[in-house]
């Protein structure tokens, strides 16, 4: 597997900018350490990047625990499911369908291992990147009542948008090469 660097050396001057925001995003803003590495594993799993997901987590060392890599990845994993089941009903926008039970279980949503608090903001990036309205109002309120500020929502969706266009930029160097 190649390390995070390796992964950005990839880049040229052509998408040096994904380089520079990764760099970025992952070494600064109000976010902790592992909530900014989390989020950042959460959306590389969400978009089925094992190569960027893997190099994060060498990246990130200690300073992402195995517990907050268990809620990245399980994030992940119900908001696959739940981007595409509530989107559906969001689109379609017909009252019958949002009185059925979704009988979809998601109880790892309410027992995190680390935090309510990290697990949301794992579940915003992969609203955000699965571009589920109905999915982003509601992680959006989860994450104010859990006091975290409207800054703070806003690098959360800023980690996901460069961890997406990171994923994009290596994808287009590969190309042709």
């Amino acid at each position: 597997m190649p390390t995070l660097d390796e992964l950005k050396s990839l880049l040229n001057d052509d998408t040096k900018d994904l380089r520079l925001n990764l760099g970025s995003v992952l070494d600064s803003g109000d976010l902790e350490p592992q909530e900014r590495y989390a989020i950042a594993l959460c959306s590389a799993v969400f978009l089925k990047e094992t190569e960027l997901a893997e190099a994060l987590i060498q990246q990130a060392g200690t300073t992402l625990s195995p517990e907050a890599i268990a809620d990245a990845k399980g994030a992940a994993a119900i908001m696959g499911m739940n981007t595409v089941f509530y989107r559906f009903r969001h689109m379609i926008g017909k009252e019958s369908y949002t009185q059925r039970p979704a009988g979809l279980r998601m109880s790892r949503m309410s027992k995190p291992a680390v935090s309510k608090k990290l697990f949301e903001m794992c579940s915003m990036a992969c609203a955000v990147l699965a571009g589920c309205e109905m999915c982003i109002r509601a992680h959006e309120n989860s994450l104010l009542h859990e006091d975290v500020t409207e800054d703070r929502v806003q690098q959360v969706v800023r980690i996901a948008a460069v961890v997406q266009g990171f994923v994009v930029a290596v994808a287009a160097a590969r190309v042709g090469a």
